[in-house]
């Protein structure tokens, strides 16, 4: 329990970190003179940093520990915030890089602890509360930061998110011992093909690759809704840039609430690749649905449909990583969670990019949620298919 405990922390001080800037993205445009789509590119490059220190997890968690790992990619992002909050676009993209490096081995740090003390009867629930870190950090970037930016300035938001860091990092050392157990220094050396192998296991073993492939694209819908929404609604629908806000932390409170839902259903009898091709189904409805909501619609019909959109587009990842640590080798659940993260991370990598170009080319963001209908409809065949093979 402790372990749960202290990893959703990290997992939720992470993740706002991450989001910082989205949340604030059309102040940060006006200062730099660059279209809103800008922060598309920043999160592309913040997950580039984060593919590669996925990868890096493979050697440092087994090396370090798990809580050290994250201490230490706690540290880095801190690092990034402070660089993306100059009012330059050099040191934002360096501190967009830093970021990701550092958000990167977080989740395979987790799953190595969680792997070891979980029970495997209940392991999609465990690892559903560990990653409700990830739309509760949303959520607090989402109530923190537009706040702070208003009454101060959108670089104040970002320092403040960078002290967290910095604290969270901190607060961790007195438990650190008692959770890093089983380290050794002697662990694989940093080589290409030592940090590469994590990759290779993923891929080599079919459920894993299919698996890794869904992840890429699911992520790929999910972080094109948590980066963009606040623009959508302040520049499309009207809504100012604090209720743009809080209609996102809502749409992440959803998805806390999904991800321990939906754990708990594919521990109940569902299982793992029925459930994600369910919540594929429900994501894929809901980027219609956005796309075709009109301007005038109701605040109160709005939040319904993106508390929807959260708890399916932003409830699958504990199921997911479960679903990884099962099918792993024994003891080997960081270094293919890292492995997969990475491919998870290449979604990241091209689709707020590519929504922010087709946005950008159409004059709309509807076209950019439509377009994610099409990647969603072929997870959903591929993963009822695989469950069908059993």
């Amino acid at each position: 329990m402790l372990g749960l405990i202290l990893t959703l922390a990290i997992q939720a001080t992470a993740s706002m970190a991450l989001l910082a800037l989205p949340m604030v993205a059309p102040a940060v445009s006006d200062t730099l003179g660059l279209s809103a789509v800008f922060v598309g590119y920043y999160i592309s490059i913040a997950y580039i940093g984060a593919v590669i220190g996925s990868l890096a997890a493979g050697t440092l968690v087994p090396r370090l520990g798990a809580i050290r790992a994250s201490q230490f990619g706690l540290l880095l992002i801190a690092g990034g915030l402070a660089l993306s909050s100059a009012a330059q676009l050099g040191p934002m993209l360096a501190g967009a890089l830093l970021l990701g490096m550092g958000y990167g081995p977080i989740t395979p740090a987790s799953s190595h602890l969680l792997a070891r003390t979980s029970s495997p009867r209940h392991m999609s629930l465990i690892f559903s509360l560990k990653q409700t870190g990830v739309p509760l950090g949303g959520m607090l970037a989402a109530a923190l930061v537009p706040p702070i930016a208003m009454h101060s300035s959108w670089q104040a938001g970002i320092l403040v998110v960078a002290a967290a860091c910095a604290l969270c990092a901190l607060a961790a050392q007195p438990l650190r011992a008692a959770l890093d157990v089983g380290t050794h220094a002697a662990g694989p050396g940093g080589r290409l093909r030592n940090v590469l192998a994590p990759l290779r296991q993923v891929w080599s073993r079919r459920p894993l690759r299919i698996l890794s492939i869904c992840s890429l694209l699911y992520s790929a819908v999910q972080v094109s809704l948590t980066t963009y929404l606040v623009t959508f609604l302040h520049v499309e629908l009207g809504l100012t840039l604090v209720a743009a806000g809080l209609a996102s932390s809502a749409c992440q409170f959803a998805g806390v609430v999904g991800r321990i839902g939906w754990g708990w259903v594919a521990d109940r009898g569902l299982g793992a690749l029925r459930t994600l091709a369910l919540l594929g189904l429900l994501s894929l409805a809901c980027c219609v649905a956005v796309a075709l909501v009109p301007t005038a619609v109701p605040v109160r019909l709005l939040i319904v449909l993106l508390c929807i959109f959260g708890a399916a587009a932003i409830g699958w990842n504990g199921v997911y990583l479960a679903e990884l640590a099962r099918r792993a080798p024994a003891g080997s659940a960081g270094s293919i969670t890292g492995g997969a993260s990475a491919i998870t991370f290449l979604g990241v990598v091209a689709g707020p990019p590519l929504f922010g170009i087709v946005s950008d080319l159409t004059d709309s963001y509807r076209t950019g949620f439509a377009m994610l209908a099409l990647p969603l409809a072929w997870c959903i065949y591929r993963l009822v298919s695989d469950s069908r093979r059993g």
